[in-house]
């Protein structure tokens, strides 16, 4: 999938009083503000540059600005000292994730720095009057520091953008949700008044009777050439080909109803589908072909997980829905998978169709994407109702194990993890302590800081277990 690319407004703040004694100094400042603009572009951001904002009233019209271009979060620089007053009212009434990066022009300064050089390099104390006081405003902010050139500040820098863009993802995201609730299944249950209030997050039911109605405007050519498509990208070598037909038949139903709805997520509970309901089959394939799109999904009627989901395909790309299923004591990790469904855009090779031999329903067999995740570092996050009519954060830094298929689980996506900061014992522990849901995102990578921030732009109890 193409993965968004985060826009960014940078907005350069300077003391007038500086024009005044030093005026000679500024186009100095300004290339500054053009070298840290370049570094965004080069981690993948896209950068909007204001003009240097001296005081309030310029403030107030580079954020209006800014905020008029579409971009998915405010980031400031001090370029020197800048009073947090000429900005704070600003950026605390702004709607927009905001970022103070915190970094200067030069890495050292040491027994030879000089007066100029202090003047070039003094811009952190501004940045400190400015997170006081949106502190004590309540005014959420998050802070990046480090010298402009430091990987780590770029990658920093970077990640907490991804993290606004999916803040931002999910305070719009419209859910389309297929059939009943999950009969007794209550970790994720959240009324859509709660997600619309709290969130951001829309919902949408429709009978799964609609998806038969849908199907009568599909026509035999866009399903073949689906079926063609899907002959190109998995191993369908063992799949009979009338599996493979009638599954991208619904799958393509599901598709048009999600692009008409302008849902980025989806869910469905796979009891809902019955031959009274007049599908032939389960949307499996289609699922974990959506994820590859950007669109987000969750089983069992989960709207929240699938808007979660959603929103962090958007930010970050390399994600998808999995659960827990059994503990590995023996060697400290959890075997994840589910019923049918994987991003297969993070398959550490290339996905085999079979024929899932169906025994939940009365309907057909369906075609599902057999795969395992390619290994290395991850991020397991957890969107989780919380007391009080609240959502929480939860992640924890994970391995992807180099397992790869498991012949027990010919018909189901699967891989294991080992939790990186602590045993499995503990981890499992406080997971649960703090309220965790038994569906999740995975994300590929070392995420979790950018989960502290995301968790911070959204209002979020943040836990890391």
């Amino acid at each position: 999938m193409m993965v968004t690319q985060p826009r960014v407004g940078l907005l350069p703040l300077y003391l007038a009083l500086y024009d005044e004694v030093s005026p000679e100094v500024r186009p100095e400042r300004e290339s500054f503000a053009q070298r840290v603009a370049s570094k965004l572009e080069e981690g993948g951001l896209a950068v909007e540059l204001a003009e240097v904002s001296c005081i309030r009233a310029e403030v107030e019209q580079a954020v209006t600005d800014l905020t008029s271009r579409g971009v998915d979060l405010l980031a400031t620089l001090h370029l020197a000292y800048s009073p947090s007053l000429e900005a704070a009212d600003a950026l605390a009434s702004s709607n927009l994730p905001l970022v103070l990066l915190d970094t200067t022009p030069a890495a050292s300064f040491n027994e030879t720095a000089t007066a100029a050089d202090m003047s070039a390099n003094h811009g952190i104390h501004g940045v400190q009057d400015l997170a006081s006081v949106l502190r004590r405003r309540g005014r959420q902010c998050s802070i990046v520091v480090g010298h402009v050139d430091d990987v780590d500040f770029l990658g920093e820098a970077v990640s907490t953008a991804r993290a606004a863009l999916a803040a931002q993802r999910l305070r719009s995201m419209r859910v389309l949700v297929f059939g009943d609730e999950f009969a007794g299944m209550g970790d994720f249950a959240a009324e859509p008044e709660l997600m619309a209030r709290e969130l951001g997050v829309s919902v949408e039911r429709a009978p799964v009777a609609e998806i038969a109605a849908r199907m009568e405007q599909i026509t035999d050519a866009e399903v073949t050439e689906e079926d063609a498509a899907d002959l190109e990208r998995f191993d369908c070598s063992d799949l009979p080909p009338e599996v493979l037909h009638r599954s991208n038949h619904v799958g393509l139903a599901v598709r048009a109803m999600l692009a008409e709805a302008g849902a980025g997520a989806f869910s469905f509970n796979f009891q809902s589908f019955t031959s009274e309901s007049g599908v032939p089959t389960v949307p499996f394939l289609e699922a974990s072909k959506a994820m590859a799109r950007g669109i987000g999904y969750a089983g069992e009627a989960d709207a929240l997980t699938a808007a979660f989901v959603g929103a962090m395909l958007q930010g970050f790309g390399e994600v998808t829905f999995t659960e827990m299923f059994c503990p590995d004591w023996t060697a400290n990790a959890v075997f994840m998978s589910h019923m049918g469904e994987c991003n297969p855009a993070l398959a550490a090779n290339q996905p085999k169709l079979v024929e899932k031999d169906y025994a939940f329903g009365d309907v057909a067999n369906p075609a599902v994407a057999v795969f395992s995740v390619r290994p290395g570092p991850a991020t397991l996050v957890n969107l989780a109702p919380a007391p009080d009519d609240s959502f929480g954060l939860i992640a924890s830094r994970v391995r992807v194990l180099d397992y790869g298929l498991a012949p027990g689980f010919p018909d189901v996506p699967h891989f294991w993890i080992r939790p990186e900061d602590t045993d499995l014992r503990e981890f499992l522990r406080r997971y649960s302590e703090h309220g965790g849901t038994h569906h999740s995102a995975l994300v590929l990578g070392d995420e979790v800081g950018a989960m502290r921030e995301m968790a911070r732009m959204l209002g979020l109890d943040f836990e890391r277990v």
